[in-house]
């Protein structure tokens, strides 16, 4: 079980260890942030040398404790740590290439560049949330499997800036709701930010802030190690999450820029990291650690190797086992894949007119039955975004085998916790809100993409289709702006049909997020011949009229319908009108230079969707013709919207015309 560790090793050695390594690799890449490693170095050896349960041999152990920097900028603190404790593809070469082209010593930690480093943080106050998400997954787990299978916690050292963005509040309101126990933040209450003392900037009582939120809350000098230990076995003991305000001096050891903001963000220099050394009494050259502390250090490694072996043994003997290592697992995609295909053909039979928000619950039915791991949610907008299907139990403080997660209205911290959730493993999740709130979900979704985390946000109201609402919620920019972030599937379905393919692709991705932008209004189902393949993946395809064509018509969405209605105006004057539905741009940029010919044809070209043409680069020529939106939208009926905004199939129609009269003169 996740035991205290009597002290046998020098903790003031071990932390100087910490000091000694930041200055130097911060001074070898003359960048980087000495202060924070260096202030809590001495909280940091606490934790690990008597607490943390880790397996450097085997840093992926599902068990294993959870450590977030979330003050990312003191990512030296994370690299020595790991240089000390013996992971093997952080040895001094990494520490002398800090901050360099091709080490694993990025400036902020980054997920998946070195081993052991659970999250991806640096924008401040995604650490702490993205450990909300780990935090409540670890609770989840444990409902299921118990604690012979799932006990561990999760670590996060915040900085002041982690505490002043907003997110934070959202993320410390949602896990003092739900009673995360097995959350533990260490505040770096050293008063200190970049431009001076932090009263220059706020005057926020912190503690009473968490408390106010329902956290155990404790005070220490975070530089005496029984105060520091003490607090960390009283907040395991509490029943609450847990924040340790731990008052430090910004860059300890410095003897003349220690406690002052120049020592925040840059090198020590030559002069003043002699004199740390001699303040310090450490006389080793840099990057070179004495055998008696790094034995102390390696202990810790060894210590967590035992506990990891005790657990795969407990394991191999639990009757969970086998259900343990599936959710563990990559979701079964043949079996989802046979599932979706079957009820694409039953759609297509059936041909029904729904909302896709509306098709989207409808295939999560499917989904949801077939992956037993699926975890979904919303931000106060369940019944909006139809994101929790029939058999779905909500998560609560006091039962957490459910697998619907009421986040409210914080999408910021949905968007957040989600990476977490699914950075902690034993669960495929999704979330819900309406697409113009992207903005409020973004710098969580970028770190999404940036990490490779197959989360799903599922967003509707996708247009001036959802109506009287206006234009404060009509994203008409907005799929533009997801479309350029690199990494992220944006798929726009046009029917339920291609709803269920969106949600397969979703459901199955390895290292992509997705974005699913759902209509609010009714949409005919224009897939009725069943095809097994699932066209949504191949990003666009001809949808009518795969021939020879006088003009090729390109929409996505509810417009793809509009699109329908135009091909039929255009044929009635004898014009020999393709669509094409155009669901995800991305996946189309992945298929071969000639299925994209073959699908954009060399015909005239028109581009059909309710938002901007931004983007569009992909299907159109410069002097291709665009039905679309110029500016934001309005409140009004949304058929009343389409009209007044020209996005008609009389308009495409016409824009077609007059593009086969610039080719036919040309």
């Amino acid at each position: 079980m996740n035991v205290q560790t009597p002290v046998k090793a020098d903790e003031t050695l071990m932390a100087n260890a910490i000091r000694a390594l930041t200055m130097d690799a911060v001074q070898a890449a003359n960048s980087g942030h000495p202060g924070a490693p260096m202030g809590l170095a001495d909280v940091a050896t606490v934790l690990f040398n008597r607490f943390i349960r880790i397996d450097p041999s085997r840093p992926d152990w599902p068990d294993r404790d959870r450590f977030v920097m979330s003050a990312g900028h003191g990512s030296m603190l994370v690299y020595a740590i790991h240089h000390l404790l013996g992971y093997t593809d952080m040895d001094a070469a990494q520490l002398r290439n800090f901050r360099q082209m091709g080490a694993r010593t990025a400036g902020h930690p980054e997920y998946g560049h070195a081993a052991g480093i659970e999250t991806t943080t640096g924008p401040l106050g995604q650490g702490i949330s993205t450990a909300v998400g780990m935090a409540l997954a670890e609770r989840m787990m444990q409902a299921r499997f118990g604690d012979d299978l799932v006990d561990h916690y999760t670590y996060v050292l915040a900085g002041d800036g982690c505490l002043m963005e907003g997110i934070s509040h959202e993320a410390i309101d949602l896990a003092g709701h739900l009673g995360l126990s097995r959350l533990i933040v260490f505040w770096d209450d050293n008063r200190i930010t970049i431009d001076g003392p932090t009263d220059l900037s706020t005057s926020m009582n912190q503690k009473q802030r968490f408390e106010a939120a329902g956290w155990h809350v404790q005070a220490v000098d975070g530089h005496a190690p029984e105060a520091i230990a003490a607090a960390i076995a009283a907040a395991r003991a509490d029943d609450r999450p847990s924040m340790i305000a731990c008052r430090t001096v910004i860059g300890k050891g410095a003897p003349n820029m220690g406690g002052s903001h120049k020592v925040h963000g840059a090198p020590l220099g030559a002069e003043e990291i002699a004199a740390t050394r001699a303040a310090l009494d450490w006389p080793h050259a840099p990057f070179v650690i004495p055998d008696g502390v790094r034995n102390a250090w390696e202990d810790v490694a060894k210590r967590g190797a035992k506990t990891r072996k005790d657990w795969q043994a407990r394991k191999e003997h639990s009757p969970k086992a086998a259900e343990f290592d599936a959710a563990m697992a990559p979701p079964n995609a043949e079996a989802l894949h046979a599932a979706i295909t079957a009820y694409k053909a039953q759609l297509s039979a059936d041909a029904p007119k729904v909302a896709t928000r509306k098709a989207s619950e409808m295939a999560l039915e499917v989904v949801n039955a077939t992956l037993p791991n699926s975890v979904g949610g919303s931000a106060d907008l369940t019944g909006s975004n139809n994101t929790r299907s029939s058999a779905m139990r909500p998560v609560t403080a006091q039962d957490f085998s459910g697998d619907y997660i009421h986040y409210g209205i914080r999408e910021h911290t949905m968007a957040a916790a989600m990476n977490g959730i699914a950075l902690h493993g034993g669960f495929r999740t999704y979330g819900g809100t309406f697409l113009a709130f992207a903005d409020y979900c973004r710098p969580a979704m970028r770190l999404s993409a940036l990490m490779g985390v197959p989360v799903t946000y599922v967003m509707t109201h996708d247009s001036i289709g959802l109506g009287e609402d206006g234009p404060t919620h009509q994203p008409v920019e907005t799929i533009a702006s997801l479309r350029a972030m690199p990494n992220m599937n944006v798929i726009r379905p046009a029917d339920a049909v291609e709803t269920a393919e969106a949600w397969e692709m979703a459901a199955t991705s390895d290292t992509t997020p997705t974005v699913l932008c759902l209509s609010r209004q009714g949409l005919p189902t224009l897939r009725r011949n069943h095809s097994a393949e699932n066209m949504t993946a191949r990003g666009a395809y001809v949808l009518r009229g795969g021939g020879a064509r006088d003009v090729t018509l390109i929409a996505t969405g509810s417009e793809v319908e509009i699109a329908m209605e135009a091909a039929d105006l255009l044929e009635a004057d004898g014009i020999k009108a393709a669509v094409v539905s155009a669901p995800c741009f991305e996946a189309f940029a992945a298929q071969s230079p000639d299925y994209r010919a073959a699908v954009r044809g060399s015909a005239p070209r028109v581009g059909v969707e309710a938002a901007i043409r931004q983007g569009w680069e992909l299907f159109l020529e410069r002097g291709d013709g665009f039905v679309g939106m110029t500016g934001f939208g309005a409140s009004a009926p949304a058929e009343e919207l389409y009209r007044h905004f020209n996005i008609t199939a009389e308009a495409i129609a016409a824009s077609a015309r007059r593009q086969i009269e610039k080719r036919t003169k040309a």
